[in-house]
């Protein structure tokens, strides 16, 4: 199964939830199962590492992350089985491409899957190390339910 996790610039939110899902993954003993990639709905990153203060915040709580940022395009809907958004403007972004309601269906909010809240997950990009933390816990329980509703 291929998921594809989308924010804006493809730097903060998205690539920690594809670290987040592989490592979540992994340890479940579902590598094999799974195809994660993250992307952004904006070019402005294209061809850039994650920002330096997710890296920095991932590794603080034990998670690695390997990417390169990408753009979302149309094709990204035909690759992938599932297309998580971290807000409701990227959502829409993403919906607007879509031609089908089988393309339709298959693009979610992630906090759909939060115990806690949904919503949308905040962008840290201008924010303190904090706002990079809630992000973390937020994307840290809200993947331990994707993946159990995604092996049920």
């Amino acid at each position: 199964m291929k998921v594809l996790f989308v924010c804006l610039g493809n730097i903060c939110r998205s690539p920690l939830a594809e670290a987040l899902f592989k490592a979540k993954a992994q340890k479940m003993g579902l590598s094999n199962t799974f195809f994660a990639d993250s992307c952004g709905t904006a070019n402005y990153h294209v061809g850039d590492s994650p920002d330096p203060r997710t890296v920095k915040n991932a590794r603080g709580n034990g998670i690695e992350i390997v990417h390169i940022g990408r753009q979302f395009s149309k094709r990204d809907l035909t690759d992938f089985d599932w297309i998580f958004a971290m807000d409701k403007g990227n959502l829409e972004i993403i919906l607007s491409y879509t031609q089908s309601e089988a393309e339709r269906s298959k693009v979610k909010l992630i906090r759909d899957f939060d115990p806690v809240k949904s919503g949308n997950v905040p962008d840290p990009y201008h924010g303190t190390e904090d706002d990079f933390q809630e992000v973390f816990l937020i994307l840290d329980r809200t993947i331990d339910h994707l993946l159990v509703s995604l092996t049920n």
